[in-house]
């Protein structure tokens, strides 16, 4: 037995209006033609050769809708990945010690530099270049 979905009217315009638009990412584009194709009445296989994705991600995008509703169905679930390892107030402290007067006998601060300064406050121990190259990159800081 399937359980087929009707999309309320409002759902079928967003869904074509976010589709037509293009601005968004081509996974979410593409779930919600899926998402279109089924209110249309195509079966599961038929949509899954059009979108040339696989059956499952039709089967998973239809009862993601049926349970958790059309924002749920078109977005990506959260990942897990790895926990940030630095807080915003670390970061703060790397960016002022980058902004601080660099050692005697030194016109600039580099990412050597700043690692051996950090390291001697607790709790930058462990920190690396590549750490302060990317939180300062993400500031748009140049040091030279």
């Amino acid at each position: 037995m399937t359980v087929e979905i009707e999309l309320e009217e409002d759902e079928r315009d967003f869904l074509r209006d976010f589709v037509k638009k293009g601005t968004k990412k081509a996974r979410e584009i593409a779930r919600a033609n899926i998402l279109l194709l089924i209110d249309k009445g195509f079966p599961v296989k038929e949509i899954a050769d059009i979108l040339e994705v696989h059956r499952r991600t039709v089967w998973k995008i239809k009862k993601r809708y049926l349970e958790e509703g059309l924002e749920s169905a078109l977005k990506d679930k959260p990942r897990p990945g790895q926990p940030k390892k630095w807080t915003e107030e670390d970061e703060a402290e790397i960016i002022a010690t980058a902004c601080t007067s660099p050692p005697k006998g030194r016109k600039r601060w580099t990412i050597r530099l700043l690692r051996d300064e950090l390291q001697k406050k607790p709790g930058f121990e462990d920190i690396n270049r590549e750490t302060i190259r990317l939180v300062l990159k993400k500031t748009r800081l140049n040091l030279g």
